[in-house]
């Protein structure tokens, strides 16, 4: 009841407006107004069709800016008071006309009412010309002429009895003026543009090659609106154009090679999108066949095409033809991933239609890329024909088909598979190739037929493509954690990765203490003559002798049978110690971690600690010829004490530098054998315990090279320091060869001092016993005992001056090598330094 009320409230407000206007304007003691005369009831009508109408005024639909107009307007024509009484008025009818929506509509028609009300006047025609809206008011009697000649009255009485609807009558005029600017009939256009289209010449519209697009004869006329729509339209078949010859010459190509299966698949997709198109265009075909109701009165069926209407069916086909044409220009050049990848660029649209319709194209066109990549991961096989994949295979021998037989080709990597994600499919496929070829193991593929089953791989072959990222990356970890996995347990627990790594550190890095020490002697007479008069075979021999007497004898026979001896090539004056080394056998599949460039740098290592151990074996031969039970006989007391001090203070001499050049080398080698090899050591088994796959393998084993070749002297920063170093060790052996001479010289005066001591048969038979050097003619030794003072005089004078040359060259190698250690980069070489120079004995010195 309460709507009904509701309803019924708002005609009766009209009314009551339409009455109090109409009474207005009545003259003076005139009757009051019949609501149900003619006039009350044209002005209600009239009133109906101004609130039923479409129309809105051209202005800002704000409540509060019309107020302040209203009452502006008021107060500049002096009515101040109205203005005060609108402004008071206003405010309670915005306060308490809550329910009331358009304030704003209200206001404009007072306004307007207000603004256009005429002077009351007595004459009805006026009365009748005021019932208009002012802007409407007919006043021209030509105008007022051409009405009554059709038949119109004023108001909105002339529509209703109008036996023409005015909309006819302005399409009839339209047609008219259509017919007198276009020489073709809309029909035809629009049978023209459904030929344009389909890439095909209309009877007016043809395709002018030079412009690359649609325009009419020259002797059409046309209107420029219909040109101008037409042209539009006919944009769709110039893209096409384009489409369709890229999709023939595509696949008319020879070989296929040219296109590849992902051009292929392309190709097919885009055939299957114009499939949708020709359909449309078929449905738009039947359709221009009915006769457009504008042009025939007598038409009423409403499946008729029109240019407009023809505008609304082909904007969403115009839109995939213009994305399809942009495609098949980024893509004429390219193929494989990359093409895969620019299609992929497109589909990063915000409208959804876009989106869909490029996720959709991409599915097709990815399904051969990702199936390239099923196969890798899970089979290790590689049938990439066209050289469409970013997995790039070559042959190369075994030892090196890790690390160059497969690489990224970046080129063809689709922008929506990341680096990382391609880094491990590329690491998952050569771990299979690495254990198919390498380690002729077949266990992956019980692993690799465990992940398909779980990821459902084996059931959705071919199904995952374009927009299952995340499928894919599951996949691939998966396969790439079980199958890298499979890999590391056959290279430590069937190649023995770990012991041969320990073999190397005990042979080629002289970790077997007892194994070198004997090596070293047994091999230093041999070593010790020209490079060129030793034989190989010999030292190979020596070898075999110094494992069998070592704790190496233990060993594993597969590593022992490893063991080689080298000899590096040579020169003229090159000495056996130069040029001898180990070699260690690293075979397939090691190989792939020990390759020629990695034994090249063990071998240099081994060079330079080959050097330190020789140079420790040449002190502790020196100390052994020095021990003092050689030289405690009582018979220098025979000698002059000037000789004996002479003696004396030569032996001293010699044995504070071999004290020195002890300490030197002591901590050398201590510094070298614990801080550098054992702690790298302890680092490279700790890597090797947490490696996930075989790169990460390769790669701690790396770290633990460059961690021994840096802190060992041996890196490119260290160069200075190395070649110093290498210069102590020539001294010191130099040391040791005038060491041996001093105490070859002491022991010789020794016997000839107590062979002047025994009778003639004894002096003899102790002559028998010297060696033949001594007994020679003009020997010091053979001398008088005068002569015997007097030369063992010089020989000690001589041998101090040689000791002191040689301590001084020494001091100043040291003292120069040692000022290099605080400058170096390694934190190590700083430890090296304080343990040489621990009590700053150096830095006083050089200070």
């Amino acid at each position: 009841m309460d709507d009904e009320e509701e309803q019924q409230k708002l005609p009766d407000l009209v009314k009551a407006l339409i009455h109090h206007l109409l009474s207005q304007n009545l003259p003076p003691n005139s009757q009051p107004l019949n609501p149900n005369s003619s006039q009350f009831q044209n002005s209600l009508r009239y009133a109906h069709r101004i609130l039923t109408s479409h129309l809105t005024p051209s202005i800002t639909p704000d409540a509060a800016a019309i107020a302040e107009s209203i009452k502006r307007r008021l107060a500049t024509e002096g009515r101040s008071s109205e203005a005060l009484s609108f402004a008071d008025l206003y405010t309670k009818f915005a306060s308490k006309a809550t329910d009331v929506d358009n304030k704003w509509a209200l206001l404009h028609l007072f306004n307007i009412i207000s603004q256009d009300r005429k002077p009351a006047v007595n004459s009805q025609s006026r009365l009748d010309a005021s019932m208009l809206l002012p802007n409407l008011t007919i006043s021209d009697n030509n105008v007022r002429r051409r009405i009554e000649n059709k038949g119109w009255e004023d108001g909105v009485v002339v529509l209703g009895r109008d036996p023409r609807n005015r909309r006819e009558v302005a399409f009839g005029e339209y047609v008219k003026l259509v017919k007198e600017e276009n020489d073709v009939t809309e029909e035809a256009m629009v049978t023209d543009v459904l030929y344009a289209c389909q890439g095909v010449d209309g009877k007016y519209v043809k395709f002018d090659n030079e412009n690359n697009d649609y325009v009419f004869l020259d002797s059409i006329r046309v209107s420029r609106a219909t040109t101008s729509m037409v042209h539009k339209l006919c944009g769709l078949g110039v893209l096409f154009k384009r489409v369709i010859g890229y999709i023939d010459q595509s696949l008319g190509r020879s070989p296929v090679e040219d296109v590849g299966t992902v051009g292929q698949a392309f190709c097919s997709a885009l055939q299957d999108e114009l499939s949708d198109y020709y359909k449309l265009l078929a449905v738009l075909e039947a359709q221009s066949s009915n006769p457009i109701p504008l042009l025939s009165e007598t038409v009423s069926s409403g499946n008729y095409l029109s240019l407009r209407r023809l505008a609304n069916w082909l904007a969403e086909p115009l839109v995939k033809m213009r994305l399809m044409a942009d495609l098949v220009d980024k893509c004429r050049v390219l193929r494989g991933g990359a093409m895969a990848g620019a299609i992929h660029l497109h589909a990063r649209h915000g409208d959804p239609m876009v989106h869909e319709f490029m996720k959709r194209l991409l599915q097709r066109v990815c399904s051969p890329l990702f199936e390239i990549v099923r196969r890798w991961v899970l089979e290790g096989e590689l049938e990439d024909i066209f050289s469409e994949f970013f997995i790039v295979g070559q042959p190369v021998k075994a030892e090196s088909l890790w690390r160059e037989g497969y690489r990224l080709h970046d080129a063809m990597l689709p922008s929506f598979i990341s680096a990382s994600l391609a880094q491990r499919i590329l690491r998952t496929g050569k771990s299979i190739n690495f254990l198919r070829v390498c380690c002729e193991d077949r266990g992956w593929a019980r692993a690799a037929t465990e992940v398909a089953t779980d990821t459902g791989a084996t059931a959705r072959r071919g199904g995952f493509g374009y927009g299952e990222t995340d499928t894919l990356e599951s996949l691939v970890d998966e396969a790439s954690k079980r199958i890298d996995k499979h890999l590391l347990d056959v290279i430590y627990e069937r190649y023995k990765f770990k012991e041969h790594c320990l073999a190397i550190k005990q042979y080629l890095l002289l970790g077997q203490g007892d194994f070198v020490q004997y090596l070293m002697d047994i091999v230093g007479p041999e070593l010790s003559v020209p490079a060129n008069t030793i034989s190989s075979f010999k030292l190979a021999g020596l070898l075999e002798t110094a494992i069998r007497a070592s704790n190496a004898q233990y060993d594993d026979p597969d590593i022992l049978d490893r063991l080689r001896v080298k000899m590096m090539p040579h020169e003229s004056g090159d000495r056996g110690w130069d040029v001898f080394s180990l070699a260690y056998d690293a075979r397939v599949p090691l190989d792939t971690v020990f390759t020629e460039s990695v034994m090249a740098r063990y071998l240099r290592i081994f060079n330079f600690l080959w050097k330190l151990k020789r140079v420790e074996h040449a002190l502790i031969g020196a100390w052994k010829t020095m021990k003092p039970n050689c030289i405690t006989s009582n018979s220098f007391n025979r000698l002059q004490g000037a000789v004996k001090m002479q003696l004396v203070s030569a032996l001293r001499r010699c044995q504070v530098l071999w004290v020195e050049i002890n300490h030197f080398i002591s901590n050398l080698q201590y510094y070298i054998m614990f801080e550098v090899l054992e702690i790298s050591w302890s680092n490279f088994l700790s890597e090797m315990e947490v490696a996930k796959d075989l790169d990460d393998l390769l790669a701690a084993h790396e770290k633990y090279m460059n961690s021994i070749v840096e802190k060992s002297l041996l890196g490119e920063l260290s160069q200075s320091l190395y070649k110093s170093l290498i210069v102590i060790f020539d001294l010191i052996l130099r040391f040791r060869s005038h060491a041996d001479i001093l105490y070859e010289g002491i022991h010789e005066l020794q016997a000839r001092i107590t062979e002047s001591s025994l009778s003639s048969r004894d002096q003899k038979k102790t002559r028998k016993q010297l060696n033949d050097k001594s007994a020679e003619e003009g020997s010091w030794i053979a001398d008088g005992r005068k002569a015997l003072t007097q030369r063992a005089g010089e020989f000690l004078r001589k041998m101090e001056q040689d000791l002191d040359a040689i301590s001084k060259e020494y001091s100043s190698l040291q003292e120069e090598f040692i000022s290099q250690l605080p400058v170096q980069q390694h934190v190590d070489l700083k430890f090296l330094f304080f343990r040489l120079d621990f009590n700053e004995f150096y830095r006083r010195v050089v200070s």
